[in-house]
This record gives C-alpha cells, structure tokens and sequence, in this order.
C-alpha cells in the first residue's frame, strides 16, 4: 500500500516542473512562464478549443495529456522550438516520464503511455493537443511584440515550418497564425528570411 509519505514525495517530484523555465514571455514580457504555468493553460486552452470547434473528443483524456505532456522536461529542461536539438528532445524527456511512472507514490498506471500517446499519436485528441502547444507560444510572441523571436534570432520561414502541420486538421487556427507572421516580418519581429 502506497503510504501518503510517498505520494507527497511524488507531488514534490512534480512540482519541479514549476522550476523548468521555458524562452516564452508572459503577458507583459516582464517574465518567462514556466512549464507548469504552461501545461495548465495548455489544459484550458484545449478544452476551451474543443468545445469552440465542436470536436467529438475525450475531454478528460485530452486534458491528462495536456498536463503530463511536459513532466519529462523535469529531468531534460526545455528545449526551445528552434533549437537543433528538438528532434532528440524526447529521448531524455521519456527517461523522466519513466521515472515518474516507477515512482513509489504514484498511482497514475497509464501516465507512460498516455506521454508516449502525446508524443507520438495521431487521435484527435493528440492532434489538437499538439496544435494548441504551438499556438500559445506563438501567441506569447505576438503579444510581446515578438520578444522571444527576436532574442533568439528567430526567422519567418522557421515559424511558418513549425506551424505548417496546423493548417491540414485546424485551418481557421493556421490562417490566423499567417496573419500574425506577416504582421510581425512587417514590424521587425521576426528576420523575413
């Protein structure tokens, strides 16, 4: 029987996602959010979303993998969108979804595999999950006048590549990120390159 002692431990093991520091601002870009202020609006946003579209999806399985989705960067940080390690990222986030899966205070039995199915599914669910994770740090972006962009270098075509993917399952979410780039090449956010 798992004692409270070690779920309290487990809840101190996922509370670190509140130390892992992402390049976005907040509101104001007086701050960058960290993961676990992230996956928390992650989590509104993908509800608040799916009743918007209308979508037939599992609510509570889409807002699980909303909120696990970065439990892995407690051990592996963040990787930012346009880094060139991006592609591996997931390699050493998974290690520390597997640690927390082995955790003696956790009760959460399909926490590995709905990670695996965030990372790697092609539900609806998934889809939309992976949508709305680029569309909130894009949105930071916009809203800070480009401010992680432009400290990071960032160019047009890099943005619209990692936003491409939206356009085929959310096109009236993909126009109005268009737009947004266009109006932020236009106004020096982002290298129009």
């Amino acid at each position: 029987m798992t004692t409270m002692h070690a779920i309290t431990d487990f809840f101190l093991e996922i509370d670190a996602l509140k130390l892992v520091n992402r390049k976005t601002y907040v509101k104001g870009g007086e701050r960058v959010e960290n993961s676990a202020e992230h996956s928390w609006q992650l989590a509104m946003a993908c509800w608040h979303l799916a009743e918007h579209f209308n979508l037939s999806v599992n609510q509570e399985r889409l807002i699980k993998m909303a909120l696990l989705h970065d439990l892995g960067e407690i051990d592996a940080g963040d990787t930012f969108l346009y880094s060139p390690k991006r592609a591996d990222a997931h390699i050493e986030e998974r290690k520390g979804i597997e640690r927390l899966q082995s955790h003696q205070g956790n009760a959460i039995t399909d926490l590995l595999s709905l990670w695996d199915e965030q990372e790697t599914g092609d539900s609806l669910e998934t889809k939309l999950l992976k949508a709305v994770d680029r569309l909130l740090p894009f949105m930071h972006n916009v809203a800070t006048q480009g401010k992680a962009w432009q400290e990071n270098q960032v160019k047009r075509s890099q943005v619209a590549a990692a936003h491409a993917f939206i356009q085929q399952d959310f096109p009236e979410m993909h126009a109005w990120m268009s737009e947004n780039i266009q109006m932020a090449v236009n106004n020096g956010w982002l290298k129009d390159e």
